[in-house]
């Protein structure tokens, strides 16, 4: 077939490990032969990052609001092992934190559902959407190691010289802190996101924090959700006949799991970093979920929802055959392909990003797979394929729609 061609560039952010070897297989397999690429790369494997004093981080995520588009590969957020391994600079903080708060967006990720995989859950008929706020918190926190006793407390000094201050602890001993913040226009910006994208796919969407332990912090985030939906979109949800509500998280958690999905449901930042994992475990795989950060300024970041698959890495590297799942890699680049040939009225890029889904969910309902697909799945003979077959199987399959 003739190439598509592309009229805009994508921005391409590499990442680590094995999901940087499938990254390059990807590519290799499934796009190059269809798609004349048009991508600005950007390297951000944990090597580049150190050298370039994490500064490619934050190029990338300009360059996205340049372009409008990106795809991003699974990178490695360091702890103190990798500050010995890859000798870094400094522990480097998160890409996709650093990469969120750059483009104010909210994280929507739904599980990828195939037949023959079954949830754990057995009353999930549909998909759950978390949507994820993409700033602060935990993520943005600053810590501090307390070695003896001592009073630490918060501290808020005004632009005119005055003070505020709570007392956090007074400690007879050592311990740790840990200071949070948010800000109310980043999480305005993740209320009309949610609200917007549960218009768009006519589902209900639910918030849940903590606000009766957490009387400030969390109570902002359910009163600004509350006055957005008030004013802005309660008679677009009544016209549309969907619901919005606020629940405590513990009570979200115990509705999830008596439900039969097929609605949104909206989290802060650290408990949509879990509870997506949590979701995408019992869909099935980690690497069964799509992952997109939506910005309200139009910016749009695709991703797999899950880690660089270390131990698979070393394997390779030792020659071993690795059997490692890149659908949620995939997804990633078929959202961006799609949501590329969408803002450019490309039509043919958007069916391919449909054709390449399709040719992934057709593959795996046939049988072949990968090891972690093929030890839950209720298909009878599943034929177990490497990392690298699967990839050449899912192609082959994709080709038959283009001969």
């Amino acid at each position: 077939m003739e190439k598509i061609q592309m009229t805009t560039p994508l921005v391409e952010m590499d990442g680590d490990e094995m999901t940087r070897i499938l990254w390059q297989m990807i590519k290799d397999e499934l796009i190059h032969p269809f798609i004349d690429l048009k991508a600005e790369y950007y390297d951000l494997g944990l090597e580049h990052r150190n050298e370039t004093n994490d500064q490619v981080t934050i190029d990338s995520a300009e360059a996205t609001k340049k372009y409008g588009v990106a795809v991003k590969c699974a990178t490695i957020t360091p702890n103190a092992a990798r500050m010995e391994e890859y000798d870094l600079k400094e522990m480097w903080k998160s890409p996709n934190g650093t990469i969120r708060a750059i483009l104010d967006g909210t994280v929507f990720r739904a599980p990828i559902i195939v037949k023959g995989i079954e949830p754990c859950v057995r009353n999930w008929k549909k998909p759950i959407t978390i949507a994820r706020h993409a700033y602060g918190d935990v993520y943005k926190a600053s810590e501090m190691i307390v070695d003896g006793p001592g009073k630490v407390e918060l501290v808020y000094t005004k632009e005119d010289g005055s003070e505020v201050r709570e007392l956090i602890h007074n400690f007879t001993g050592a311990g740790v802190v840990q200071g949070q913040h948010n800000l109310d226009n980043s999480i305005e910006s993740f209320a009309r996101s949610c609200f917007s994208y549960a218009l768009d796919v006519k589902q209900d969407l639910w918030f849940a924090t903590k606000d009766t332990i957490s009387k400030k912090y969390d109570h902002t985030f359910k009163d600004i959700f509350q006055e957005i939906f008030d004013k802005e979109f309660k008679a677009q949800f009544d016209a549309a006949g969907i619901e919005y509500f606020y629940t405590l998280i513990d009570d979200a958690v115990a509705r999830v799991m008596k439900s039969e999905g097929g609605f949104i449901w909206a989290c802060k930042n650290y408990d949509g970093d879990v509870m997506s994992d949590m979701l995408s475990s019992a869909f099935g795989s980690l690497a069964m979920m799509t992952s997109v950060l939506v910005s309200p300024h139009g910016y749009f970041e695709y991703e797999a929802a899950h880690g660089t698959v270390q131990r698979h890495y070393y394997k390779h590297l030792k020659g071993e055959q690795t059997s490692t799942n890149s659908v949620a890699t995939i997804f990633a680049w078929s959202g961006a392909l799609r949501k590329r040939g969408e803002l450019d009225g490309i039509t043919e890029l958007m069916t391919f990003a449909d054709n390449l889904e399709k040719a992934c969910i057709e593959t795996i309902e046939s049988g072949k797979m990968t090891g972690d697909l093929a030890r839950i799945t209720s298909i009878e003979h599943p034929t177990t394929l490497g990392s690298q077959e699967f990839i050449q199987a899912i192609r082959a399959t994709l080709e038959s729609y283009y001969a």
